[in-house]
């Protein structure tokens, strides 16, 4: 006898333990960094707050020098101002012995600002105003030129001055399938590096220092800075050859990857972002191989985000709470997309300050901006949380105080715990009036009606 049709159904089972690789999800609590409870962070400078760790930029710092200075003997690190800003961010750095690497007149002014000798600055970018183009070759600073128009402008600084500045050129370079950053510099392939320097040497009006290159961001292939290295010493050898011109540094940029995991990526990047040493035994072998003992460039480091990404963390503090229409839990925090840009393409790590129990289940985090766009997570497992609770989220250091809004809602006090554990305020949260403080309103509105 034939069975009666029944519709298929399909029933949503959310048990909450498992993950889609067969793990357990557990839940998981910060309530502390450094040493020093969140609870009594929040108390003192407020939700939401960012917190930096003195003791975390300063390992971080070890790791990558070690790792390079035990596969060469003449390394330096520029710490990257675009990254972050902070003064004392950037003091920290300083006082470690890393020089500063600056792509503005603005970064330049903050350096020479926290004290930094401009032979130890290393000035590049795409554009450098005439003026500080100026300022920054008769200060004495590294300069990389970007493109045949600043050779221009540095020629007639020469002329004005009556000296010979040194200069470095910023290359870029094919990397096969990698997308090349060729709106940088001058290119290696298509003979563009090779007419700058002919151009240099031929006018005599400057003298060739340096070359720099900067491949990418987020580079999870050391195989690249491997073929990059090559390259760049083989230019340098033909430069040598050609015109007699030994280059005294080497500068192979930045873009290591942090432990940030990028959106779409399954695994947590700790897991697959290279150590200091894979991109260390990359690209010191090729150069030990290509230059002779006693004609070895320095070798820069420009790293920014592997250095400061977990450094920092943004403590934020749950708004309200909802059921959405597909059955997910929606949480409101007080921080969004305002304060954390880098949530764009990161599923930052967000962990809560409390455990209140029950099993974690699919939230989605926004911000409190009144926008569609302000998600920091789309899709995150979270035990349930209430009005006021706190969480963690993190790394946060790359790129968010540099690109942080103030739409909307004001932008947060900014903490750092030492290396013994003090906290100091390294920077005040704004106030309307830090908003409006540059405004100027025109005569005829001063005008009584």
């Amino acid at each position: 006898m034939k069975k009666p049709y029944e519709k298929p159904v399909i029933i949503r089972s959310q048990g909450g333990v498992t993950n889609k690789f067969g793990g357990v999800s557990k839940s998981r609590v910060i309530d502390s960094i450094d040493g020093v409870a969140v609870s009594e962070l929040v108390k003192k400078f407020g939700s939401p707050l960012f917190v930096y760790s003195e003791k975390t930029i300063a390992g971080t710092h070890r790791e990558l020098l070690s790792a390079f200075s035990l596969r060469y003997p003449k390394v330096r690190h520029a710490w990257s101002y675009k990254t972050n800003y902070l003064s004392a961010v950037c003091r920290v750095f300083h006082r470690l012995g890393s020089w500063a690497e600056v792509v503005s007149a603005m970064e330049y002014e903050m350096a020479r600002r926290n004290h930094v000798d401009p032979a130890k600055i290393i000035f590049n970018g795409p554009f450098k105003p005439y003026d500080g183009l100026k300022r920054a070759l008769l200060d004495g600073a590294m300069v990389n030129i970007d493109s045949m128009d600043e050779l221009y402008d540095v020629e007639r600084i020469a002329g004005e001055t009556g000296g010979k500045p040194s200069i470095g050129v910023r290359v870029n370079l094919s990397l096969g399938q990698q997308q090349s950053w060729d709106r940088f510099g001058f290119g290696l392939e298509n003979g563009d590096a090779h007419r700058v320097v002919k151009r240099i040497a031929a006018g005599g009006k400057v003298k060739l220092s340096g070359v720099h290159a900067h491949i990418g961001t987020f580079m999870l292939e050391p195989g690249h800075y491997k073929t990059a290295a090559a390259k760049l010493a083989s230019f340098c050898k033909s430069i040598k050859d050609e015109f007699g011109i030994s280059v005294k540094y080497l500068d192979i940029g930045g873009g290591f990857a942090s432990r940030n995991r990028l959106k779409g990526v399954y695994l947590s990047t700790a897991d697959t972002a290279p150590s200091f040493s894979a991109y260390a035994e990359a690209v010191c072998s090729e150069l030990l191989d290509a230059f002779k003992v006693d004609e070895l460039p320095l070798l820069i480091l420009e790293s920014g985000r592997a250095m400061i990404d977990e450094a920092g963390s943004l403590v934020s503090s749950v708004a309200a709470t909802k059921r959405l229409s597909n059955g997910h839990r929606g949480i409101v925090l007080d921080a969004g997309v305002n304060l954390l840009f880098t949530s764009f393409w990161y599923d930052h790590e967000v962990v809560p300050t409390v455990d209140r129990g029950g099993q974690p289940v699919d939230h989605v985090l926004y911000g409190p901006l009144c926008m569609q766009i302000d998600v920091v997570r789309e899709s995150i497992k979270l035990p349930p949380l209430e009005k006021g609770d706190s969480v963690v989220i993190r790394p946060v250091g790359a790129y968010n105080n540099t690109q942080w809004l103030q739409f909307i809602t004001l932008r947060p006090n900014v903490v750092m715990i030492s290396e013994k554990g003090e906290v100091a305020l390294i920077r005040e949260a704004e106030t309307v009036d830090t908003v409006q403080e540059r405004e100027r309103a025109p005569a005829w509105m001063k005008k009584k009606h």
